[in-house]
């Protein structure tokens, strides 16, 4: 029972903090509020942001650059999908990009019809593509992504390096994939963010991925904490939580621990050298 759950401690640098992001509103939420079977439509196949999605895009840049959060994210991992990757480099990205920069874009102006500026690669963490954490596959093309090189003409400075097809080989459709299957792909994407050097990781994905991901989390709380965790995600939610590596698969050394004071030039415990040294002094 949750009630006699106890406060639970853990080596620092066996934690990481993940800020995990759903893509802002893209065509296919709007048309599927209208209609959930414009879901199955072929229009919104790997469907781009709205201009709302892009004010909130820029409300939540605001808000990392506000609270500093900007700073500390050493990493940002997105799906492979363009909704995904607009929100994560407007949010995460660096300024806008100008001509002549000695760096290279990490978005071109105007892409996935966005009439947006480019943004620049300059002062902003790497950004790699990570399939693991795509939305549940099969039967809505709206999650069945383009080609590598569609993206990689697009975002320059993402790296894809991880994508092993260049075409979209796991979206099958008719078939739907199983929800348990969802979550184990879930905690392998989790298990490899746990082998990262990183310490803070912003994850731009989806909302059914993230909820079914999370709802394998919480059972060891309160009820109330496990709610916080699993609720669904709005479009462009950020909401950050710890992830500890309990099985020690990380292999990250403490940075900030100390292993306590030496005695200087005393191969002595420490009370006995204290005695030592303020024996020295009053003899002097």
């Amino acid at each position: 029972m949750y009630a006699a759950i106890t406060p639970g401690l853990y080596p620092l640098h066996r934690c990481k903090t993940l800020h995990l992001v759903r893509h802002a509103q893209g065509v296919h939420n709007v048309a599927a509020e209208k209609d959930p079977a414009a879901y199955l439509s072929e229009q919104y196949f790997d469907a781009q942001l709205t201009p709302l999605g892009w004010k909130q895009v820029d409300n939540l840049r605001k808000h990392v650059l506000e609270t500093g959060l900007s700073k500390k994210v050493d990493l940002v991992t997105v799906s492979t999908s363009l909704r995904t990757m607009q929100t994560a480099v407007g949010v995460f990205g660096g300024d806008e990009y100008k001509d002549g920069m000695d760096v290279l874009p990490l978005v071109v102006a105007n892409a996935g019809e966005s009439d947006r500026p480019g943004n620049s690669s300059l002062n902003c963490p790497p950004f790699v593509a990570v399939e693991l954490c795509r939305e549940r596959l099969g039967v809505h093309p709206c999650d069945r992504r383009r080609s590598i090189s569609e993206y990689q003409s697009l975002f320059h400075a993402i790296d894809f390096s991880l994508i092993k097809s260049e075409d979209d080989v796991l979206w099958v459709a008719g078939t739907p994939e199983k929800k348990e299957d969802v979550v184990a792909r879930g905690m392998q994407f989790l298990n490899w963010l746990r082998t990262r050097k990183e310490k803070e990781i912003a994850v731009v994905s989806h909302g059914g991925f993230l909820y079914h991901t999370l709802s394998a989390f919480g059972h060891d709380c309160h009820p109330s904490m496990k709610t916080e965790i699993c609720k669904d995600f709005a479009n462009c939610e950020l909401r950050s939580v710890v992830l500890v590596d309990r099985s020690m698969m990380g292999k990250d050394p403490a940075t900030s621990n100390y292993p306590g004071q030496i005695p200087c030039g005393l191969d002595l415990p420490s009370d006995v050298a204290a005695e030592k040294l303020s024996d020295e002094g009053n003899a002097n």
